[in-house]
């Protein structure tokens, strides 16, 4: 089976850090999101995908020069305009000449929902289009799905007032499309798919939906893409956080390490250590992840924080609940925090006190 992947989005509200890279090819614990995304694909059978294509679309083409990833062939189709969800859906599918049943999954949204289940259910229901739901407790940020005992989509409301909402299941942007539904999206223009298409496909009576409570996460803002790794060092999905990572009891409780990396009697706790990464003396480093070749400095403490690869904290620098950008450097005795995000390369002052800000990219 196919799938359409959408990566075409500008990923503002993850700025400054999509400044410089697409938000998909921003890694999370040391491994691009595009490719826990595709990866996820691989693991149900998916062999082909096509990455619907909008922003920065060389980024994708040069990091996977052979065409593939995770076992899965990639083929690339770039919008040359903006055609929201649904336009963006026809666009990639008709490139890609697809004309059977395929699947269409957000490329900024992790999951651990069986696409196996979800495409059998399609199947024996004999549907059109069938949609993937997940339960979250303020429905009122997201489009509200009503089923029949059946699983028929009664509705899709968009962003109802939490005390209106009549369930708390929200379209989770994994789809089961036949071919056909294609055909009931426009050409050459933005189309909504949550507007246009799904209504339309509500008033024939063939959308369904199916509801799972496994691990769903929209990684779109700093939070939720914070939320992302700690979900993944403290094991809140299963499995190793990053591909190589190895348990290092010798380093601290609970530590993770990618390959060779420098502790010099620095403290570490559940975090993780990505290649040719330093702790310096002195240093703390808790529910974090440090990237590869960071460095964090004498003295220095981060904690529930994300250091992006060769960024660096220098001493007695505080980062606490936010990211550093790839090359960024804290400056000594900076205090970071209020999930701050610091942009590629950027370098702040010492002594700056920074909360819940971004700062921009090479500053």
């Amino acid at each position: 089976m196919r799938a359409v992947v959408l990566v075409g989005g500008e990923g503002t509200r993850l700025r400054p850090l999509t400044l410089t890279a697409p938000k998909q090819m921003l890694p999370i614990v040391e491994q691009a999101m595009i490719e826990r995304v595709i990866g996820h694909l691989a693991d149900h059978g998916i062999d082909d995908a096509v990455l619907s294509l909008g922003y920065r679309p060389d980024a994708f083409i040069n990091a996977y020069p052979s065409g593939s990833i995770a076992g899965v062939q990639l083929t690339y189709a770039v919008e040359p305009t903006p055609l929201d969800t649904a336009g963006a859906i026809r666009f990639a599918a008709r490139q890609a000449g697809i004309d059977d049943t395929f699947v269409v999954v957000n490329g900024d949204v992790l999951t651990d929902s069986s696409l196996s289940e979800l495409v059998e259910f399609h199947r024996r229901r004999e549907a059109e289009a069938t949609i993937s739901l997940t339960p979250v407790d303020d429905p009122s940020a997201f489009g509200v799905v009503p089923t029949d005992d059946d699983g028929r989509v009664q509705a899709f409301i968009e962003k109802p007032p939490r005390d209106e909402a009549p369930t708390n299941l929200i379209n989770a942007g994994t789809y089961v499309f036949e071919a056909s539904v294609l055909d009931r999206i426009p050409e050459g223009r933005r189309v909504s798919i949550e507007r246009e298409t799904f209504p339309a496909l509500v008033e024939a009576g063939t959308l369904f939906a199916l509801g799972s409570d496994a691990y769903w996460l929209d990684t779109g803002t700093p939070d939720a893409y914070l939320r992302a790794h700690r979900d993944l060092l403290l094991g809140r999905r299963l499995g190793i956080p990053a591909p190589g990572a190895e348990l290092d009891p010798s380093i601290g409780d609970g530590v993770w390490r990618i390959g060779t990396v420098e502790v010099d009697d620095g403290t570490v706790v559940r975090s993780l250590l990505g290649t040719g990464s330093t702790v310096a003396k002195g240093a703390l480093v808790e529910e974090s992840v440090v990237g590869a070749g960071a460095v964090i400095e004498e003295g220095a403490s981060v904690i529930g924080s994300v250091i992006l690869p060769g960024a660096r904290v220098a001493s007695k620098a505080k980062v606490e609940g936010s990211v550093i950008g790839p090359g960024a450097i804290v400056g000594q005795r900076c205090v970071i925090h209020g999930i701050s995000v610091v942009g590629a390369g950027a370098v702040t002052a010492s002594g700056t006190v920074i909360d819940g800000e971004r700062v921009p990219a090479g500053v």
